[in-house]
């Protein structure tokens, strides 16, 4: 059954004028021991964008969606662990890394490890 008041999943856009130039999901656990939590995901800025503050704004949009939906307490995430920029605007965000994941990602024969990062988004939160 599909609940309109709480998607199961939510993408938000950013424009410069009519161009997109950034985009990031949200997407909700759907069984009902995890249904409180939720997944940060797709977060990506065009390189000519950044630096404007736009991922803290997409970022703050897909918080404002996980508020929202009265469900979600905590939204969670994973980053490249080589993606310092990445991490340090997840950290601004109110994001806590709370463990690595070796060998997350394969491309060719080349391994990617994967920082996974929390955040609580309740009233209390910042």
């Amino acid at each position: 059954m599909k609940d309109e008041a709480n998607p199961a999943e939510l993408v938000a856009g950013a424009f410069v004028g009519e161009e997109l130039v950034g985009a990031a999901g949200l997407s909700r656990e759907q069984r009902e021991r995890t249904n409180h939590k939720a997944t940060l995901f797709g977060m990506y800025v065009r390189e000519a964008a950044r630096g404007r503050g736009i991922g803290v704004l997409l970022v703050e949009q897909v918080l404002r969606f996980a508020r929202e939906s009265e469900l979600v307490e905590v939204v969670q995430l994973t980053v490249s662990e080589s993606n310092s920029r990445a991490i340090a605007l997840y950290t601004r965000c109110g994001f806590v890394p709370f463990g690595i994941e070796p060998m997350a990602v394969k491309l060719g024969q080349q391994y990617i490890s994967k920082v996974h990062m929390w955040r609580r988004v309740d009233a209390n939160a910042p």
